[in-house]
């Protein structure tokens, strides 16, 4: 893709604490592959083929603790360091005070380091076009709505699996974190600007592009960097390509 005058920024949210990791660091400092996880997610913005300013989100008693992982990994990529809040809604306002031009923004989870340029890239156009754009893969598994009586089953193709990087412009971001107020099922950006009017356009995600959240995540995830590429064509491994979710077919090349 050739890169658009449209400036690009991504805010990379790392104000966790990791508990359902059950891990003593908090995840996105835990280590894959040999470095942080967050430095992966950070490497995959900075090479994603067009230029993106990078603000990491971090607590306030984090800050020490990353600047010395930079040190010792000799991690020199250029990022905005902006102050995390008591919560991920406050904590993603305070990456958006450090945004003063308009363009497009990105919000992505620190815990998900698999992230492709290919959704990075699909992202960021999308979004340029429709003014919001979020990656979707569809559901395998059937499922099923509870309470406390009963479950009901539910039809799986009307509903799908919703990831990160979310991108918006930053204009319509901005309003919606500055209208709404913080409420618990804003799970994601794209629920804060749903419920301040827009409309969300969904495009193709990535299934390889998990969110470490449990030790099990880890597991997969050390799997998936170390032999992704999942198809073997002889003696070499080729690389998977993105869902594609209107077909409803993996394709590989």
């Amino acid at each position: 893709m050739t890169d658009s005058p449209t400036k690009k920024y991504a805010i990379i949210v790392a104000g966790g604490n990791g508990t359902r990791a059950n891990t003593p660091v908090p995840k996105q400092f835990m280590k894959l592959d040999g470095k942080p996880v967050i430095m992966h997610v950070i490497t995959k913005f900075a090479e994603a083929g067009i230029h993106i300013e990078i603000i990491l989100v971090l607590n306030k008693e984090q800050i020490h603790f990353w600047n010395e992982l930079c040190k010792e990994h000799n991690f020199n990529t250029e990022v905005k360091i902006a102050e995390g809040g008591e919560n991920r809604f406050e904590s993603v306002k305070n990456g958006l005070a450090l945004i003063n031009d308009e363009g497009i923004v990105a919000v992505h989870d620190a815990a998900r380091p698999l992230v492709s340029a290919k959704t990075i890239v699909t992202a960021f156009k999308a979004a340029e076009m429709y003014g919001n754009a979020v990656p979707a893969i569809p559901l395998t598994d059937s499922i099923r709505q509870i309470d406390s009586s009963k479950s009901i089953a539910l039809d799986r193709t009307r509903y799908c699996i919703i990831q990160t990087p979310q991108c918006f412009l930053v204009s319509i971001l901005k309003k919606a974190y500055s209208t709404a107020e913080y409420k618990i099922h804003f799970t994601d950006d794209a629920s804060v600007v749903e419920s301040s009017g827009e409309r969300i356009h969904l495009v193709d995600g990535n299934p390889d592009n998990i969110k470490i959240t449990t030790p099990r995540d880890f597991i997969i995830a050390e799997a998936l960097i170390k032999y992704r590429p999942v198809v073997s064509s002889g003696n070499k491994l080729k690389p998977s390509e993105e869902l594609n979710l209107l077909g409803g077919q993996s394709q590989v090349a």
